[in-house]
């Protein structure tokens, strides 16, 4: 009871100095609980929809990979005939069934040829008004449609884009293009995700989506009263005969929407989670400087407590009791905390397109355990070191003045630790950059990641003298006696500085190895872009989607071009000499494919490979399946015929601009696969006429304005939607990796006002004989620089390390140019001094109102 009074008095005493390392806390915990209840609610979100759209039970096409509707490379959903519904209806049990038709294959344009479809990544979907969807939507207004030239569409939608009823909206399908009036708008029950969704009348959907009004995508079977799900599936299968549909409860239907929504939500949680470890890290090297510091300050106090009879484990547990107290406080305002960053997430999120509602706010029992437990125990681990350092002084430490004599250099055991981990890391990173192959070079930089990282924190107090001594040259110098003060306040204390360093250090390390990988990405695709490729034109989705035949049509259509070739995906099942089967994609294309992507033949003739009956494959798969010029593969085509193809052509490896090189002419899959399954081109190379570059790519652009589902790129433009690509993800991961930044800048500021209080005396005494409060805060200010200018350059150092051995790896991958980005590197490095100087503002301004004469009377 007496060491739990005494850890409520010294927390509550110096409650001041705790703050900072208490935000440290709040923010890990916010970030990790603000993931978990963000991730939750967009799984109660998603769950509540698929309740509400799914059926009893459905029925649909047993080839069909994803959810029913999911348009396949054809452009057109798998379907089941249109007598299922009356054969489904007529299973015990069935109180009813209808057909529905949904198809995500689909592009949605105004009377000015913009998409209304949404920019969040979600689909559009375009199906049938049916009973069913009564349970999810409801209409708001003007009514559902009622022929070939109505359209309704959902409330959000039309909101964002200002659709109003009697407008004019197109679809684009792969059966082609059709107009119709906006004849009503309907509004979602439950929360929308982000879709964009349009209904005609069942005819209509057949027609334009399916090509024809014998099919259905889904058969929606209601159960009579009593007859539950699975009996009624049961049922159902018995009907139509076992194996030959889909057939799934609506828990199955669910579960199997949640699955497909999940990786991507797993992806999503997983990685923020990751940065709110790496900022946990980073709060850790603060926590430890924190009670560090104030256990050095409190050697006299702890040594009194030693004299009256306290015992070692008695001051070990009282400091004990105030990390966790800490803990508790900082993870009570990081879970409310980690509540507003979820609603905050969720209002980006709307922004960017995808609709959450703060209704489905899920926040469930076992977030703020987690958050408590990982606040409380982390700094409880943080704090144990210090605490046990406080355990050992001894009864003679009140004989001396308060603090502990200066550690002028880490320990050599310290020291030889620290070596051996950067030297092992060292080597990993070497076998990395010298690894034949990607897999076994990928286990080797996460060993050697962790192993440097770890070292040069072990090392940092031994590094401080060196890198602090040669930035002072440089920085401090120049500003005098104040300028080497400063200097030796910064090496006084080597571990204190190599701590503090050390977690600027991580976040920084991050930033600037993915600096070096992201530009050497862009340099390398640019640079094969430039050795590769032949093509004036490159038109493609953003989204994924194919491209229909009549934007292909237009696009042969538009003036000054020499050819167009098509390029197409095709699923395949390839058997090789060596007798294994493989389900592969191969590139079908026209044979001016040659011409637009440049492509060394290493044996035979490239045009040959594109003659009937004949293929290419590239080496890396001639020589995993000892295939050699001649050999015929027997090639089964995905819901078509099989084809022996004989290889014509063996090309180089080349995953940069093609990850499927194995060819083959689309006119020798159309011959062994039905014209219905066959699938749209996935891009379309073009060729300007010598002279006319200019010319067409203005009329190409031009012509293809009413399909702006689809983007025109020439050379340059490709190459900078690339560079932006890689820069918004880049953009993305910095922004998570600035939580670290920010833990690590309070670290630098909590370091600098307890040390302010360590040295009150002193800065008394130094006032007293002539310091003004301007070179006071000059210097305290100029310590707080050369600290950050210390952490920015491990950092920025171990992650250009990181970053060039990555680089290695990816080379073999065909990423083969290493760039190293100065400027950006630059930046950074001088802003780290910025955020010295800010670091320092407030701790500097402290220490300049200190009154002398007090300052100097303090123990």
């Amino acid at each position: 009871m007496t060491v739990l009074k005494t850890s409520l008095r010294n927390f509550a005493a110096h409650k001041g100095r705790m703050v900072l390392s208490a935000v440290a806390v709040l923010l890990s915990v916010a970030f990790v609980c603000g993931t978990l209840v963000f991730t939750d609610t967009m799984n109660t979100t998603f769950d509540k929809l698929f309740a509400a759209t799914g059926s009893d039970v459905t029925v649909s096409a047993k080839s069909s990979g994803g959810a029913a509707g999911d348009a396949p490379a054809n452009g057109r959903p798998e379907t089941v005939p249109a007598s299922v519904v009356g054969e489904a209806a007529k299973a015990r049990g069935a109180a009813d069934a209808e057909g529905s038709i949904a198809s995500t294959g689909v592009t949605v344009v105004d009377a000015k040829d913009k998409n209304v479809g949404p920019t969040s990544g979600a689909p559009t979907i375009a199906g049938n008004w049916t009973r069913n969807d009564e349970r999810s939507m409801e209409i708001s207004s003007g009514n559902a449609p009622r022929g070939p030239t109505e359209v309704m569409v959902d409330a959000d939608t039309a909101d964002k884009h200002g659709l109003e009823l009697g407008e004019e909206l197109r679809t684009i399908t792969a059966t082609g293009d059709f107009t119709a009036k906006i004849s009503g708008i309907a509004s979602f029950k439950v929360t929308n995700p982000g879709a964009a969704i349009v209904y005609f009348d069942t005819e209509t959907a057949q027609r334009r989506l399916l090509g024809g009004t014998d099919a259905f995508t889904q058969i929606s079977v209601t159960a009579a009263d009593g007859v539950s799900d699975a009996q009624l599936k049961r049922n159902v299968g018995d009907a139509l005969g076992a194996g030959t549909f889909k057939i799934q409860t609506q828990k199955e239907s669910a579960d199997a929407g949640r699955e497909e929504v999940g990786s991507f939500l797993d992806v999503m949680k997983y990685a923020m989670l990751g940065f709110a470890g790496i900022a946990l890290l980073v709060g850790i090297f603060l926590i430890v400087n924190t009670f560090s510091m104030l256990v050095a300050q409190r050697t006299r106090e702890i040594g009194l407590m030693r004299a009256i009879g306290s015992s070692r484990k008695q001051i070990n547990r009282s400091v004990l009791l105030e990390a966790t107290l800490l803990g508790i406080v900082g993870s009570l305002l990081g879970i409310g905390a980690g509540v507003g960053l979820a609603v905050g997430l969720m209002e980006l999120m709307g922004s960017m397109g995808m609709e959450l509602s703060t209704e489905d706010l899920t926040v469930k029992t076992a977030t703020p355990v987690i958050g408590m437990v990982l606040g409380v125990v982390v700094t409880v681990l943080a704090a144990y070191l210090p605490a046990r350092r406080a355990g050992k002084v001894s009864p003679m430490a009140a004989l001396r003045d308060a603090g502990t004599p200066a550690d002028g250099k880490a320990g050599l055991i310290r020291g030889g630790i620290g070596l051996l981990l950067t030297g092992g890391g060292a080597v990993a990173l070497y076998m990395t950059a010298t690894a034949d192959k990607a897999s076994d070079g990928s286990m080797f930089l996460g060993v050697g990641v962790v192993l440097t990282l770890i070292g040069f924190v072990v090392i940092g107090p031994l590094l401080a003298g060196g890198l602090v001594r040669m930035l002072s040259v440089v920085v401090l110098r120049a500003f005098g006696p104040v300028g080497r003060m400063a200097e030796r306040n910064a090496l006084r204390n080597p571990r204190r500085t190599g701590a503090t360093g050390a977690a600027l250090m991580i976040g920084l390390a991050l930033v600037a190895c993915l600096s070096v990988v992201g530009s050497s990405m862009v340099a390398s695709a640019t640079d094969e872009l430039d050795k590769s490729v032949g093509a004036d034109f490159i038109v493609q989705s953003n989204t994924g989607q194919g491209i229909v035949p009549q934007a292909e049509k237009t696009m042969r259509g538009s003036s000054d071009l020499s050819h167009v070739t098509r390029y197409k995906l095709v699923d395949a099942k390839i058997t090789t000499p060596d007798g294994k089967t493989e389900s592969k994609e191969l590139s079908a294309a026209d044979p001016t494919y040659a011409k637009d992507l440049r492509r060394e033949t290493v044996e035979g003739d490239l045009a040959a490979a594109y003659g009937k009956d004949a293929m290419s494959v590239d080496t890396e798969y001639a020589k995993k399946h000892k295939v050699k010029l001649g050999d015929t593969l027997s090639v089964a085509f995905k819901g078509g015929d099989t084809a022996k193809l004989k290889v014509a052509a063996i090309t180089s490896a080349d995953v940069t601009v093609d990850m499927d090189s194995r060819y083959v002419n689309i006119s020798t899959v159309e011959r062994y696969l039905p014209a219905e399954r066959m699938p749209q081109s996935s891009m379309l190379f073009a060729k300007a006429e010598d002279g006319k570059e200019e010319a067409a790519y203005t009329a190409l652009k031009d012509a293809m304005k009413e399909y702006p589902q689809y983007a025109v790129r020439d050379q340059t433009d490709y190459k900078e939607e690339l560079q932006n690509q890689i820069g918004q993800l880049l953009n993305i991961v910095y922004g998570l990796l600035a939580l670290a930044i920010i833990v690590a800048v309070l670290g630098v500021v909590n370091t600098l006002a307890l040390s302010v209080v360590e040295r009150t005396r002193e800065i008394g005494l130094m006032r007293a004989i002539g310091l003004s409060r301007r070179q006071l805060r000059r210097m305290i200010r100029l310590e707080s620089v050369v600290i950050a200018l210390f952490g920015a350059l491990l950092g920025l150092g171990l992650g250009m390390g990181w970053g060039t051995t990555a680089q290695k790896l990816l080379a073999l991958e065909g990423l083969g140019v290493l760039e190293i980005p100065w400027p950006t590197i630059i930046t950074v490095f001088v802003g780290s001094a910025f955020v010295g100087l800010f670091a320092a503002l407030v701790p500097a301004f402290r220490a300049g109102r200190m009154n002398v004469l007090t300052a100097i009377a303090t123990d």
